[in-house]
């Protein structure tokens, strides 16, 4: 593992993971990194990858989906159990079912290679973005009917029982149940709770939701809460 700062480093600089076997591609992330004063930690492996997330704490982890010793999958996975951090996860593979899967592990963004070092670092600063906003927000807690959200500790309460959501299933919630009976596009909910105009279509949105009403809803074929309004997008429902 390597750690490399810029010249001048700020005594608030984010820390950036990066978890990446193809050297090459490492060196330029690193070097684009530092550029735009991030400092960074890199790792080779998956196995090294874990190990220096638990013990530097990044502010985002940039996670490579195929990596030798541990995939970046079960890397993501690991992270997620104990970690809140922001993971964008890369892949070589443009299949859809590969994407929801690294969601569905806990990442919280995707990037498929080839891709400009512009939307990388774009999406970096809106992960963190996400992140400020998320630590800062004054509205820390929601109560409807059978629901009870705190933002602060991250807490999903249902009829007296925690329900535990991935990070971007408790965002999407937050986000739409702060906004109570106001209906949001699939684009204004990936800008709004992503940060960003999500470039690889609306598709996460339909998923999120629906893991959100599988767990929240008592009958999530007709939800009470998450309701589709059709041709348009989404609303919650108090």
């Amino acid at each position: 593992m390597t750690t490399t700062q810029p010249a001048a480093t700020q005594a608030a600089a984010r820390t950036v993971l990066v978890v990446e076997d193809e050297a090459s591609l490492a060196s330029t992330l690193s070097y684009n990194l530092r550029k735009n004063g991030f400092n960074v930690v890199s790792a080779a492996d998956g196995l090294e990858g874990l190990h220096a997330a638990r013990r530097e704490r990044p502010d985002v982890v940039i996670l490579d989906l195929m990596l030798p010793k541990m995939d970046g999958l079960e890397v993501c996975r690991k992270i997620r159990a104990d970690s809140d951090v922001p993971i964008l996860m890369l892949t070589a593979k443009s299949e859809e079912l590969d994407k929801i899967v690294g969601l569905e592990m806990g990442a919280d963004d995707y990037l498929t290679k080839p891709f400009s070092m512009r939307e990388l670092m774009a999406r970096v600063r809106a992960l963190l973005r996400r992140t400020a906003t998320r630590e800062s927000d004054d509205s820390s807690s929601i109560r409807t009917g059978d629901l009870s959200l705190d933002l602060r500790g991250r807490v999903v309460v249902r009829l007296g029982k925690e329900v535990t959501l991935k990070p971007k299933e408790f965002d999407l919630l937050f986000f739409l149940a702060r906004n109570a009976g106001q209906v949001f596009t699939r684009e204004q909910l990936l800008e709004n709770v992503w940060g960003y105009d999500f470039y690889g279509g609306s598709r996460t949105v339909d998923v999120h939701v629906r893991w959100l009403r599988e767990k929240l809803e008592e009958t999530p074929a007709h939800p009470r809460h998450l309701l589709t309004v059709r041709g348009v997008g989404y609303k919650f429902i108090k």
